[in-house]
């Protein structure tokens, strides 16, 4: 594909534009706008388009299944339209392993088990991509779908269902000992941004026209072990406190990637505590600044 700019779309409802690439042109509206969205493909006429906008937090999907559907459905299905009709060559889409699964999947989970989403935001996730293959039979539009296990990492914000490491942080810097839900014995398969940045330049390069990927280490940690990892970058200083636990939140979950190895070529390069020590670096030097 060309090398031409691209064009960044967020309405920032969690993001900020310092995050921007200040090579791309950024385009500050929501999904569900479709006439800026109809005009923005027009002018921009893109080749590709990474779809990561989404409400991602599992709790407000549960209290308000119609505004989830809203923008992860609704919204998704305005950018595949636009996508068919404008000829996108390669359409990535953003899913979520974590929640495309319960208790008794077997774990590492691979693709080949059949998804059972227990919350509104699974279920829109899981939507999209049968309206992925739907698009790609129909319009013939190219497409690869990415689910993600629990992403962590630098310019994460404190907000969303997986911001368990930028939550703990926060509260740290502040002085604060973070509350860990329930018992902690919960895990969850971390993956570093990093690692999901290059799965999806992986996505777009690879020669295939339609997929569905798991994007995760294959290794469960304990939200205990999370705290205990980042208690040692502040010196040990805060007791371990725990609080009532989260109703409807799964035990465990991790995702197996080998089909992302065999036909992407990606495999996660940098580990949890690497990952955590560059993750909390960013939030001291952060603090720092403000």
């Amino acid at each position: 594909m060309s090398q031409t700019p691209s064009s960044n779309l967020d309405n920032l409802a969690s993001g900020s534009a310092e995050n921007v690439n200040r090579r791309a042109k950024f385009h500050k509206f929501d999904i569900g706008n479709r006439k800026r969205l109809e005009k923005l493909f027009e002018k921009a006429q893109p080749e590709a388009v990474f779809h990561f906008a989404a409400q991602i937090n599992v709790r407000t999907s549960v209290e308000n299944p119609s505004a989830d559907a809203q923008t992860n459905i609704l919204g998704s299905l305005s950018l595949l339209e636009l996508s068919a009709k404008h000829g996108v060559k390669k359409f990535v889409f953003s899913s979520t392993g974590g929640a495309m699964f319960d208790d008794a999947t077997p774990r590492p989970t691979p693709e080949s088990i059949p998804a059972a989403p227990l919350s509104p935001y699974g279920i829109s996730k899981l939507s999209i991509e049968h309206y992925l293959r739907f698009f790609r039979q129909v319009h013939g539009l190219p497409y690869v779908v990415l689910r993600y296990a629990n992403v962590y990492g630098p310019r994460q914000n404190a907000h969303g269902e997986a911001g368990v490491i930028s939550i703990f942080l926060t509260r740290m810097l502040e002085g604060t000992a973070p509350t860990i839900n329930g018992d902690g014995l919960q895990t969850r398969d971390y993956v570093y941004v990093g690692d999901v940045a290059e799965a999806n330049v992986k996505a777009l390069d690879a020669p295939i026209e339609e997929g569905v990927f798991h994007i995760g280490t294959g290794i469960e940690t304990s939200v205990n072990d999370i705290f205990r990892m980042l208690n040692w970058q502040f010196g040990k200083t805060f007791e371990e406190t725990h609080g009532p636990a989260k109703p409807g939140e799964i035990s465990a979950s991790a995702l197996n990637a080998a089909k992302a190895k065999e036909i992407l070529g990606w495999e996660p390069k940098v580990a949890l505590s690497e990952g955590l020590v560059a993750t909390a670096t960013w939030f001291k030097a952060r603090a720092r600044e403000s």
